[in-house]
C-alpha cells in the first residue's frame, strides 16, 4: 500500500466531564476529510489512545471511519502491550473498513524489550494481522527507542509497510531508509499516483463499477484498471518511512521520508501540507522557507506543551480540541496565550 503525504493523527474530543464527545469528533473528521491530508490516524498518541478504554477505542475507530471521506488513507492505532490484544484491535480496524494498523514499540517492560523480543513480537503481529503494519516509534512517550538495525531486519516481511519514527533523529530516518532500499513491492494507486486501499475499491464498485482491466493481463505501471470511476494502476514502493516531528519534515524527507503523521497537522494540516507538496515539486527553497515558518510553533506547541496545547492550537484555528483526559492538565492561561502568539500567522 502507498503512504505518502501528510497524514492527521487527530485527538480524541472530551466533554468537560471526561466523557468522549463523538459529536466533535465527526465535525473534526470531516473538516480533516476537506484538507489536502492523505490520511487520518484515530487513537494514535495524539488521540489519547492509551487512556482509553476498549470500548471508547473502538468507538473512536467507528466514528472515525463514518466520518471520513472515502478517498483518504485510514490508519488505526492498534498497539497494546501484548501482542494478542494487539491483534484483537486490529481485527476489529479491519472489520469495519481500516486501511492500515499502526502498532507501537511494547515497551512497559523496558528491561526485557530486547532485539529478540522486538522482532518477535512485531513477526507475530504481522503473521496474523488482517491489515498491512507500520511500526510506531515515540520514545519520547514510551522511553524505547527501536533500533534502526531492528527495523531494517523487520522490514522484509511482506505484510510489514513502514515504520512512522517521532524520534525526530534524521540520521536514523537515513540509515533506515538506506538499510531498506532493497525492498520493492507493488502498490495500486490512482491514475495520478495516489493512494488506493480495499476500502476505496469496495465504495468505487458500490457506485456500480466493475474491475476493467486495460492494456492486456501482463501488470504493468502502464496497465490501468477502472472501477467504479476510479481508475487505477500499480506503482513500485519500498520500505516506506514516515516522521511525526514537524519542525524536522522538510530535512526529513531530504533523508528519505515519503510522508509524515503529524500532530501539528491537527491544528494546521496546509501549512504542515505545503511543506510537502513544496518538496514534491522539487523546490527546496520554498520547503525550507515553508518549514521555517512552522518549526518554532510546531517544537514549542507539540514537543513542550504536548497535547493539551494541540489541543489549544486546534481552539484557536476553528477545530474542536476541548478538555484533555487526566492525568493530563488543562494549559494555564500562559500557555494559551503563547499559543496564540505563536500559532498567529498559522491559521488554517
Amino acid at each position: 500500500m502507498l503512504l505518502q503525504g501528510i497524514f492527521s493523527p487527530i485527538t480524541t474530543p472530551f466533554y468537560p466531564d471526561g466523557k468522549v464527545y463523538y459529536k466533535k469528533l465527526e465535525a473534526n473528521v470531516e473538516r480533516y476529510s476537506k484538507t489536502p491530508v492523505a490520511g487520518i490516524v484515530a487513537l494514535g498518541s495524539t488521540g489519547e489512545a492509551i487512556l482509553l478504554s476498549d470500548e471508547e477505542r473502538r468507538e473512536v475507530l467507528k466514528t472515525t471511519r463514518d466520518a471520513s471521506a472515502n478517498h483518504k488513507v485510514l490508519i488505526a492505532g492498534t498497539g497494546i502491550e501484548s501482542a494478542s490484544e494487539t491483534l484483537r484491535l486490529t481485527e476489529y480496524a479491519a472489520s469495519i473498513g481500516y486501511d492500515i494498523a499502526m502498532v507501537r514499540t511494547p515497551h512497559y517492560y523496558k528491561g526485557q524489550m530486547k532485539p529478540a523480543n522486538m522482532l518477535a513480537f512485531y513477526r507475530f503481529v504481522c503473521d496474523r494481522s488482517p491489515l498491512p503494519v507500520l511500526i510506531y516509534n515515540f520514545p519520547q512517550a514510551t522511553g524505547y527507542d527501536i533500533a534502526a538495525e531492528i527495523v531494517i531486519e523487520l522490514a522484509d516481511h511482506p505484510n510489514l509497510a513502514g515504520i512512522k519514527e517521532s524520534s525526530g533523529d534524521v540520521e536514523k530516518v537515513r540509515k533506515m531508509v538506506e538499510g531498506t532500499r532493497h525492498v520493492k513491492r507493488a502498490a495500486t494507486v490512482t491514475e495520478t499516483f495516489d493512494a488506493v486501499t480495499p476500502r476505496m475499491l469496495k465504495a468505487a464498485e458500490g457506485n456500480g463499477g466493475e474491475l476493467v482491466t486495460i492494456g492486456g493481463a501482463k501488470v504493468s505501471s502502464s496497465a490501468v484498471s477502472v472501477v467504479g470511476g476510479m481508475k487505477t494502476r500499480q506503482k513500485e514502493v519500498g520500505f516506506q518511512v514516515m516522521v511525526g516531528a514537524a519542525q524536522k519534515l522538510e530535512p526529513s524527507l531530504q533523508a528519505g521520508a515519503v510522508g509524515a503523521i503529524l500532530a501539528f497537522a491537527d491544528p494546521a494540516p496546509t501549512a504542515c501540507y505545503e511543506i510537502y507538496a513544496a518538496w514534491k515539486e522539487g523546490d527546496a527553497d520554498l520547503a525550507r522557507l515553508k518549514q521555517e515558518r512552522i518549526a518554532k510553533a510546531a517544537e514549542r506547541i507539540v514537543g513542550g506543551l504536548s497535547i493539551p496545547g494541540v489541543k489549544y492550537a486546534m481552539d484557536f484555528n476553528g477545530y474542536f480540541g476541548g478538555s484533555v483526559r487526566l492525568p493530563l492538565l488543562p494549559l494555564t492561561a500562559d500557555g494559551k496565550a503563547e499559543i496564540e502568539k505563536l500559532m498567529e500567522s498559522i491559521r488554517n
